[in-house]
């Protein structure tokens, strides 16, 4: 099925699982698309069989909390996540037996993104203590630290090839892979009207767009390779400041937001419209948000979790 606005005006939610009252902080995909996790402030890792619509397994992580959390790409139920209790470092863990494989040390502050190569066992992660770390999931050492001069967030491009920093709320800094240690190869500014905090940076699949998350009331579309603004995104309430987290769909034509209010607002890339706002009846803000990879289906989570997919203009 094509998403189109009509598709996106169409989605309901169609599973609800309440937790214990505590936000769930992150939610991902496996690649191919058949599970979800969610991590949350209850300390629990969650992991969805998306084809049943169901938990398939509960974790906890109760020592170390958990924070952010990313499947890896390699063997099937492995994740990587950080921690929120004790230290920062990050754990490599598998679901399947809920044993630790390896730990990654090293950071010395709280972690503000991870991200995990598309093309092979290297992710990336960014820190309040300035730095962006790069690891193998094969060796506990860091393989690689860069000083982007400034509190980071950062992503790797859909190829593996370049990853992107977001530097103190002002400027995106593009490095090469392949010569991380190096200074960067281009730097954009952009700076928002408001004042805001950057909580996170995205590339759409097709690797031309950037997506810049704030915890204002705005995001913001910029041209991947030359930095210009395409479309700023506002008009979705977060009087509080919270991070909401927003994505991009699949095929790189729409981004999709939650709000302090439970609902999710969808614009398109092309037009730079407004194409659908869809209430989800969550009871307090979303601050997770990701659609599937290769379904048609997406989740949204605050202090529960919802799966939501299309129906059909009958019903």
């Amino acid at each position: 099925m094509e998403i189109t606005d009509r598709v996106l005006r169409n989605f309901k939610v169609a599973r609800t699982y309440q937790f214990k009252s505590e936000k769930v902080n992150c939610v991902d995909y496996s690649v191919n698309g058949d599970h979800a996790v969610s991590s949350g402030n209850d300390d629990c890792i969650v992991l969805y069989d998306i084809q049943s619509g169901r938990p398939a397994k509960t974790l906890y992580s109760k020592k170390y909390g958990a924070d952010l959390i990313r499947f890896t790409r390699g063997a099937a139920h492995t994740v990587v996540y950080s921690s929120n209790k004790q230290d920062d470092a990050i754990r490599y863990l598998s679901l399947t037996d809920n044993q630790f494989i390896r730990y990654f040390p090293g950071h010395t502050a709280r972690v503000t993104a991870l991200s995990m190569s598309p093309e092979n066992e290297i992710f990336i992660s960014s820190s309040l203590d300035k730095t962006i770390r790069i690891w193998d999931l094969r060796l506990a050492d860091c393989q690689g630290l860069t000083n982007p001069l400034g509190k980071p967030i950062c992503s790797f491009d859909p190829e593996g090839i370049i990853f992107a920093a977001g530097v103190e709320s002002h400027a995106i800094k593009l490095y090469d892979f392949r010569a991380f240690d190096k200074d960067p190869f281009a730097c954009f500014e952009t700076r928002f009207n408001r004042v805001c905090d950057w909580t996170g940076l995205k590339f759409s699949n097709d690797g031309k767009h950037i997506l810049i998350c704030t915890n204002g009331g705005a995001i913001r579309i910029l041209n991947a390779f030359n930095g210009s603004v395409l479309h700023t995104f506002s008009g979705y309430n977060n009087s509080k400041g919270i991070s909401l987290e927003a994505c991009f769909t699949p095929d790189s034509k729409f981004v999709m937001i939650g709000s302090e209010d439970g609902r999710v607002h969808v614009w398109s890339i092309e037009s730079g419209m407004k194409v659908a706002v869809l209430d989800s009846k969550h009871p307090g803000p979303i601050n997770a948000l990701q659609f599937n990879p290769l379904y048609m289906t997406f989740a949204s989570a605050s202090t529960n979790m919802m799966f939501w997919l299309p129906c059909s203009d009958d019903k």
